[in-house]
Protein backbone atom coordinates (compact mmCIF):
# COMPACT_ATOMS: atom_id res chain seq x y z
CA UNK A 1 0.00 0.00 0.00
CA UNK A 2 2.78 2.51 0.56
CA UNK A 3 4.17 1.52 -2.27
CA UNK A 4 0.98 2.28 -4.23
CA UNK A 5 0.86 5.64 -2.38
CA UNK A 6 4.54 6.70 -3.28
CA UNK A 7 4.05 5.92 -6.82
CA UNK A 8 0.67 7.43 -6.99
CA UNK A 9 2.62 10.66 -5.51
CA UNK A 10 5.12 10.35 -8.49
CA UNK A 11 2.75 10.54 -11.10
CA UNK A 12 1.10 13.32 -9.33
CA UNK A 13 4.19 15.54 -9.63
CA UNK A 14 4.79 15.20 -12.82
CA UNK A 15 1.56 15.80 -13.88
CA UNK A 16 1.80 19.02 -11.95
CA UNK A 17 4.81 20.16 -14.34
CA UNK A 18 2.37 21.19 -17.04
CA UNK A 19 1.76 24.57 -17.50
CA UNK A 20 2.51 28.33 -16.52
CA UNK A 21 0.04 28.91 -14.18
CA UNK A 22 -1.38 27.47 -11.24
CA UNK A 23 -4.44 26.69 -12.71
CA UNK A 24 -3.40 25.14 -16.02
CA UNK A 25 -0.92 23.32 -13.79
CA UNK A 26 -3.56 22.26 -11.30
CA UNK A 27 -6.11 21.29 -14.35
CA UNK A 28 -3.63 19.20 -16.13
CA UNK A 29 -2.19 17.58 -12.67
CA UNK A 30 -5.39 16.39 -11.89
CA UNK A 31 -5.85 15.18 -15.19
CA UNK A 32 -2.86 12.93 -15.62
CA UNK A 33 -3.16 11.97 -12.18
CA UNK A 34 -6.44 10.51 -12.27
CA UNK A 35 -5.46 8.71 -15.78
CA UNK A 36 -2.28 7.22 -13.63
CA UNK A 37 -3.61 7.08 -10.70
CA UNK A 38 -6.46 4.91 -12.70
CA UNK A 39 -3.82 2.25 -14.10
CA UNK A 40 -2.34 1.94 -10.58
CA UNK A 41 -5.76 1.35 -9.11
CA UNK A 42 -6.12 -1.35 -11.92
CA UNK A 43 -3.05 -3.60 -11.34
CA UNK A 44 -2.84 -2.86 -7.48
CA UNK A 45 -5.19 -3.78 -4.59
CA UNK A 46 -7.08 -0.04 -5.29
CA UNK A 47 -9.57 -0.04 -7.73
CA UNK A 48 -9.64 1.74 -10.40
CA UNK A 49 -11.86 4.26 -8.89
CA UNK A 50 -9.68 5.16 -5.71
CA UNK A 51 -6.47 5.32 -7.71
CA UNK A 52 -7.89 8.07 -10.22
CA UNK A 53 -9.74 9.62 -7.30
CA UNK A 54 -6.26 9.90 -5.13
CA UNK A 55 -4.01 10.87 -8.00
CA UNK A 56 -6.37 13.09 -9.54
CA UNK A 57 -6.49 14.57 -5.58
CA UNK A 58 -2.63 14.61 -5.96
CA UNK A 59 -1.72 15.78 -9.10
CA UNK A 60 -4.01 18.96 -8.98
CA UNK A 61 -2.72 19.68 -5.27
CA UNK A 62 0.31 19.48 -6.94
CA UNK A 63 0.30 21.83 -10.12
CA UNK A 64 -1.46 24.51 -7.44
CA UNK A 65 1.00 24.00 -5.21
CA UNK A 66 4.07 24.06 -7.64
CA UNK A 67 5.55 26.76 -9.76
CA UNK A 68 7.38 26.61 -13.42
CA UNK A 69 10.28 27.47 -11.79
CA UNK A 70 10.56 24.27 -9.36
CA UNK A 71 9.26 21.59 -12.09
CA UNK A 72 8.49 22.87 -15.93
CA UNK A 73 7.04 20.12 -18.68
CA UNK A 74 6.24 22.75 -20.84
CA UNK A 75 2.70 23.72 -21.79
CA UNK A 76 -0.50 21.89 -21.66
CA UNK A 77 -1.50 19.70 -24.68
CA UNK A 78 -4.58 20.62 -24.27
CA UNK A 79 -4.23 24.42 -24.38
CA UNK A 80 -1.54 24.87 -26.80
CA UNK A 81 -0.02 22.68 -30.07
CA UNK A 82 3.60 21.55 -29.50
CA UNK A 83 6.37 23.83 -29.94
CA UNK A 84 8.19 24.05 -33.34
CA UNK A 85 11.69 24.92 -34.13
CA UNK A 86 11.35 28.14 -36.83
CA UNK A 87 14.34 28.42 -39.11
CA UNK A 88 15.77 31.21 -36.56
CA UNK A 89 16.19 28.38 -34.13
CA UNK A 90 13.54 29.56 -31.93
CA UNK A 91 10.45 27.93 -30.68
CA UNK A 92 7.06 28.86 -31.78
CA UNK A 93 3.98 27.93 -30.36
CA UNK A 94 1.17 26.65 -33.05
CA UNK A 95 -2.04 26.84 -30.95
CA UNK A 96 -4.18 23.75 -31.10
CA UNK A 97 -7.48 26.19 -31.80
CA UNK A 98 -6.57 27.94 -34.68
CA UNK A 99 -6.75 25.37 -37.44
CA UNK A 100 -4.76 26.52 -40.85
CA UNK A 101 -7.80 27.80 -42.62
CA UNK A 102 -8.10 30.61 -39.89
CA UNK A 103 -4.73 31.50 -40.16
CA UNK A 104 -4.53 31.83 -43.83
CA UNK A 105 -7.17 34.47 -43.34
CA UNK A 106 -5.79 36.43 -41.07
CA UNK A 107 -2.51 36.17 -43.48
CA UNK A 108 -4.71 37.34 -46.62
CA UNK A 109 -6.05 40.22 -44.48
CA UNK A 110 -2.54 41.30 -43.08
CA UNK A 111 -1.37 41.47 -46.47
CA UNK A 112 -5.06 43.66 -47.87
CA UNK A 113 -3.78 45.87 -45.07
CA UNK A 114 -0.19 46.52 -45.92
CA UNK A 115 1.53 44.15 -43.21
CA UNK A 116 3.98 41.58 -44.57
CA UNK A 117 2.85 38.14 -42.92
CA UNK A 118 5.07 36.19 -45.78
CA UNK A 119 3.40 34.12 -47.73
CA UNK A 120 -0.58 32.84 -46.57
CA UNK A 121 0.64 29.54 -45.60
CA UNK A 122 -1.64 29.24 -43.19
CA UNK A 123 1.66 28.96 -40.88
CA UNK A 124 2.10 31.26 -38.21
CA UNK A 125 5.87 31.89 -38.62
CA UNK A 126 8.23 34.44 -37.69
CA UNK A 127 6.61 36.59 -40.10
CA UNK A 128 2.98 36.25 -39.57
CA UNK A 129 3.42 36.83 -36.08
CA UNK A 130 5.53 40.22 -36.28
CA UNK A 131 3.24 41.25 -38.89
CA UNK A 132 0.29 40.07 -36.34
CA UNK A 133 2.35 41.88 -33.23
CA UNK A 134 2.31 45.26 -35.73
CA UNK A 135 -1.37 44.87 -36.85
CA UNK A 136 -2.11 44.56 -32.19
CA UNK A 137 -0.10 47.48 -31.61
CA UNK A 138 -1.75 49.76 -34.34
CA UNK A 139 -4.97 49.05 -33.40
CA UNK A 140 -4.28 49.32 -29.72
CA UNK A 141 -4.61 45.67 -29.17
CA UNK A 142 -3.02 43.19 -26.62
CA UNK A 143 0.40 41.85 -28.51
CA UNK A 144 0.69 38.53 -28.39
CA UNK A 145 1.41 37.77 -31.95
CA UNK A 146 -1.30 34.89 -31.58
CA UNK A 147 -2.99 34.09 -34.88
CA UNK A 148 -6.49 33.43 -32.80
CA UNK A 149 -10.14 33.09 -34.21
CA UNK A 150 -10.93 36.24 -32.34
CA UNK A 151 -8.13 37.99 -34.46
CA UNK A 152 -9.30 37.06 -37.45
CA UNK A 153 -13.09 38.36 -36.39
CA UNK A 154 -11.07 41.87 -36.14
CA UNK A 155 -9.47 41.77 -39.06
CA UNK A 156 -12.95 41.07 -40.75
CA UNK A 157 -14.22 43.86 -39.08
CA UNK A 158 -11.57 47.05 -39.51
Amino acid sequence: MIRTVSVLVAVGVLAAGCGSTSEDRGISGAGIGAAGGAIIGAVTGLSVLNGALIGAAIGGVTGVLSDKDSIDLGEPVWKHGESQQTTEGSAQRSYAWTDSATVRRIQSALVDRGYNPGPVDGRPGPRTRAAIAAYQRDHGLLVDSTPTPELAKHLARS
